[in-house]
């Protein structure tokens, strides 16, 4: 059975190709769209039986769903299609549901034996988040869609003593299923064969093409060494990158605006140098390869959303002033600018406007942040090939080994977290060599690793910090296993001299993974 369907309005300007002539007329769609407040990045959904439900175009276009981020929008969008292709199987339509239909969806989304699908609370409740949202503007005064909203309710005190509503279906198993680490090596291995195409040996595989590796490699490492999320590192602009410096140190600081971030407020974020010019190497090369294609089919010309950036007021609060296509002058806090916003400031280069975002496609334009998650699955399967081919008989070996290494955008932040709680002890208690009176004082006035991390990620509770991103370590005695790590020597990178504490970490803890220290791993 064909499903529901999702089709995005793009933000660049639609030709109508002459030679479709069903299509005559339309050479105005966006001006339409517009005229009924449809915007650029809006989802129109498809049914089964190719209409479009004109109640579910009032909501994906309403102000509530409006203030969604995109990645919310697209995950809530892919989420709403689930539940009515649900509904359409039983004969349904989203306004007919009733209150045992959500409660058979959600039997068939986590328990059901004959779904081969099954998903965890945390993603259970994303999904009834996206559904509460519907309801709640489809049952809302002035709107009345539908009789009774199906998604129970029930009270239960809150953080200060009041009384709040949640949904009576929420799932309490709501840690993340797919929560994973990667030591050092490991990660070393996953970029080596997943993101620069090498084989078992370290060497590049023959027939390896390596699209935009450069980029893919510096996006990477970004997310492994700063802790950034997605998001928040997809959508930094070119003059957001810091400068690498002649006297410069091992590390490089930047700050993340409030609108890109999960709190909403700025955050700093630190960077190894290394990065910063993995960074660099990539604007100058490729990157600056696409854009003169680019140029060459006038690509940016027909860019209606496009606005130039005139300049970038300087000090603590930086303001980006631009104008665009129609002459309209305005601007706009760096720090309040969306990812969406972003998109749009472009400045005027050697040959023309280009585009200020820094991670851009083959096409030269931005590259959108979710599409990142692809480029993670593709280098996430040559790992599998290359170290796991099927057929192959695996090797035997111990807890928290894996041959082929697997990592998601999100991984990066999880296996930052678990580094940096390694590498704080480590100084503390090797490099500084302090006395348990003197780390007493040394925490009294900086803070102990746990809360180092939980500022570094940006958290707002240690909870967070402590009970999902380094779970794995939450219960064991870090001090006891650095206690038995080998002395560092003169010259040692911290991370080699440690690896045999990560190796312990991933065979006593469940989910950080490593790798053979006897395996080749390339740089």
């Amino acid at each position: 059975m064909a499903g529901w369907r999702v089709f995005w309005v793009p933000s660049i300007k639609t030709k109508v190709p002459h030679r479709l002539p069903a299509l005559t007329g339309w050479e105005d769609l966006a001006e339409r769209e517009s005229s009924v407040g449809i915007r650029p990045g809006d989802p129109i959904l498809l049914a089964p039986d190719h209409r479009v439900d004109e109640l579910l175009g009032l909501y994906t276009h309403s102000s509530p769903f409006a203030a969604y981020t995109h990645e919310t929008k697209r995950n809530y969008t892919t989420d709403l299609c689930l539940f009515l292709n649900f509904l359409w199987s039983r004969g349904k339509v989203w306004t007919q549901a009733v209150e045992s239909d959500v409660e058979d969806f959600q039997y068939w989304r986590q328990q059901a034996p004959g779904n081969p699908n099954r998903v965890g609370g945390s993603k259970w409740n994303r999904e009834l988040a996206a559904l509460i949202g519907l309801y709640k503007w489809a049952t809302r005064p002035g709107n009345a869609f539908v009789l009774r909203n199906p998604i129970q309710t029930r009270q239960v005190t809150g953080r200060h003593g009041e009384m709040v509503d949640v949904a009576a279906l929420k799932a309490k198993d709501a840690k993340g299923s797919n929560v994973h680490w990667l030591t050092p090596r490991a990660f070393r291995r996953w970029v080596s064969v997943g993101l620069r195409g090498c084989t078992r040996e370290g060497v590049r595989g023959p027939g390896w093409v390596g699209r935009l590796e450069d980029r893919n490699v510096a996006y990477a490492h970004l997310l492994y060494s700063s802790g950034m999320r997605r998001l928040e590192g997809a959508s930094l602009l070119v003059f957001e990158v810091p400068e690498l410096e002649l006297e410069g140190g091992r590390y490089y600081v930047g700050r993340l605006a409030a609108a890109v971030t999960r709190s909403k407020k700025p955050r700093t974020f630190y960077v190894s140098v290394g990065v910063v010019g993995e960074i660099g190497a990539y604007v100058e090369s490729s990157r600056a390869a696409v854009i003169r294609r680019a140029h060459a089919v006038g690509r940016y010309d027909d860019l209606p959303q496009r606005r130039l950036v005139t300049r970038v007021t300087g000090g603590p609060r930086r303001v980006v002033h631009w104008c665009d296509r129609d002459g309209v002058v305005g601007e706009t806090p760096l720090t309040q600018a969306t990812a969406e916003e972003r998109m749009t400031f472009y400045t005027e280069g050697p040959r023309g406007p280009e585009p200020l975002w820094l991670w851009l496609n083959e096409r030269g334009l931005p590259f959108l942040p979710h599409s990142w998650e692809n480029v993670f699955t593709a280098a996430n399967n040559r790992c599998r090939e290359v170290l796991a081919p099927p057929g192959r008989r695996p090797a035997a070996l111990v807890s928290g080994v894996v041959e082929a290494p697997y990592l998601t955008p999100h991984g990066c932040r999880h296996s930052f977290a678990l580094y940096m709680l390694v590498i704080l002890h480590h100084l503390m208690d090797e490099r500084f060599g302090l006395t348990p009176e003197e780390r007493r004082d040394y925490r009294l006035l900086y803070g102990d690793p746990w809360r180092m991390v939980q500022d570094l990620l940006g958290h707002a509770t240690r909870e967070t910090t402590c009970d999902i991103y380094l779970a794995p370590v939450a219960d064991l005695q870090l001090r006891s296993l650095l206690a038995t790590a080998p002395a560092s020597r003169a010259g040692d990178a911290a991370t080699g001299s440690l690896d045999s504490v990560f190796a312990r970490l991933a065979r006593e803890a469940e989910g950080i993974q490593d790798i053979d220290d006897k395996m080749a791993v390339a740089g």
